[in-house]
């Protein structure tokens, strides 16, 4: 029989497809035709097997399932280092609030998720989700540029430079969700900021469409200890508790941040099937407190990971957030082997598909899915010697030592390049935000 013509065929030093688990195969190839992963083969074979239109060959590299960015604000990056060493409470309200307020239009949006979208893109991010305003012009942007991702369009009670209430919010998300329900890359979803942000009235409509449509919710969710002491103070529910008895927690929910929890939150969420973001740099430096996420996966809930925006982060990197998950998992259990390397990888990869609900797309290299792939050169003096590529992906710097980058199959990055931006051009764009911002 003839070697099978395909698209791409892609060998590496190493292939760690995170299903099945704990797998790491060595000097294989990966098989890529129609934008669809057809299979893994040791070399020897795979080159018997096909007649690839395009080789790639990957001999000090790691090959992984594209990252997923399960929570952030794409359009904040153009505050990034803004307004640092504030609470939460005080950093939204007094700084970052106002800013927006002043400065955020169709064009700050679309300048700064393409931004974000660069740099997410150069550090193997190949699908994110985003809540922020005029939604539209990110999925115009993921458009252009082929990128997988979900948007959570905001709601609110106030009115902001998008929508002038909360009926406005969900008409305007309602009609993004049809103009892209037909779109293999681009998820429209409800993003209801946060329980202390939305009236009742539009969590039952929310919950109502959600189940009707069968869609998803994304909301920051006890993201501080101050705002589930709030809503005590006021009603004597906790907000988690409120969202239940609303019917918003549902397996298609994605509760963001969760670091002020008890046993009963983690039931709740257990018996709900509702998905947990975990977003750790941000919740410290904004010091809004810490996921026990050991204790919500020991519970058999799924944790997926996000850097939340750029504002109160710095970094898009989810190597970085994730060599930073495991390190904090470790010191709150007091458990070394707590979030071991494959278990963060999985994280930052299917557990991230499996919350945005695509997990029978993306987020690991199995036949039949789609060819989100990730290389990672880890050649170099500090990642030797190698024992491990695992722990070389994990708990050391690799995000700048992506080279190659698919999704669905199309190069976005190739050797460290981006095939669809001008770095150049996104930087002068973002000077002169900063040069404008600063007056």
């Amino acid at each position: 029989m003839p070697p099978q013509a395909i698209d791409l065929l892609i060998s590496a030093r190493w292939i760690i497809p995170v299903i099945p688990d704990n797998a790491v195969y060595s000097d294989c190839a990966l098989a890529v035709d129609g934008g669809r992963i057809l299979g893994i083969h040791p070399s020897a074979e795979a080159r018997r097997l096909y007649a690839p239109r395009q080789t790639v060959a990957l001999d000090s590299h790691a090959l992984i399932p594209g990252l997923i960015n399960a929570h952030g604000h794409l359009a904040m990056s153009l505050l990034r280092g803004y307004a640092d060493d504030y609470p939460l409470d005080t950093w939204l309200k007094d700084h970052i609030w106002p800013a927006e307020g002043r400065w955020v239009g169709e064009e700050f949006v679309r300048d700064g998720a393409e931004l974000a979208m660069a740099e997410m893109l150069k550090s193997g991010t190949t699908c994110f989700s985003d809540m922020y305003f005029f939604p539209e012009q990110v999925a115009l942007a993921a458009r252009q540029h082929g990128l997988r991702c979900q948007l959570a369009f905001p709601i609110l009670n106030f009115p902001s430079a998008w929508a002038r209430n909360g009926d406005e919010y969900i008409s305007k998300g309602l009609a993004l969700r049809d103009t892209y329900k037909a779109d293999d890359l681009i998820n429209v979803i409800f993003g209801p900021h946060a329980p202390y942000t939305v009236d009742d009235r539009y969590f039952d409509r929310i919950a109502t469409y959600a189940n009707e449509l069968d869609t998803g919710i994304q909301i920051h969710l006890h993201e501080t200890q101050a705002e589930v002491d709030e809503a005590l103070a006021q009603s004597g529910e906790r907000p988690i508790a409120r969202l239940q008895r609303l019917g918003i927690l549902t397996p298609n929910t994605q509760c963001v941040h969760m670091t002020a929890v008890n046993d009963d939150d983690i039931a709740l969420l257990a018996a709900s099937g509702a998905q947990v973001v975990h977003c750790p740099k941000s919740n410290l430096k904004l010091a809004s407190g810490f996921c026990p996420e050991h204790r919500l996966r020991e519970a058999g809930i799924n944790v997926a990971l996000g850097t939340d925006g750029a504002a109160s982060n710095n970094s898009l990197d989810l190597f970085s957030e994730m060599a930073f998950a495991s390190l904090l998992s470790k010191g709150l259990s007091g458990n070394a082997a707590a979030l071991d390397t494959h278990a963060s990888l999985r994280m930052a990869t299917l557990n991230g598909a499996r919350a945005l609900g695509i997990d029978a797309i993306t987020g690991s290299l199995e036949v039949g899915k789609a060819a989100d792939l990730v290389a990672v050169d880890l050649g170099g003096i500090s990642r030797e010697p190698m024992y491990n590529p695992l722990s070389q992906l994990v708990h050391t710097p690799v995000g700048h030592r992506v080279s190659d980058v698919w999704v669905n199959g199309a190069a976005k990055v190739r050797h460290g390049q981006l095939q669809s931006f001008s770095e150049q051009e996104l930087e002068t764009k973002a000077r002169q935000w900063r040069d404008r911002i600063l007056g």
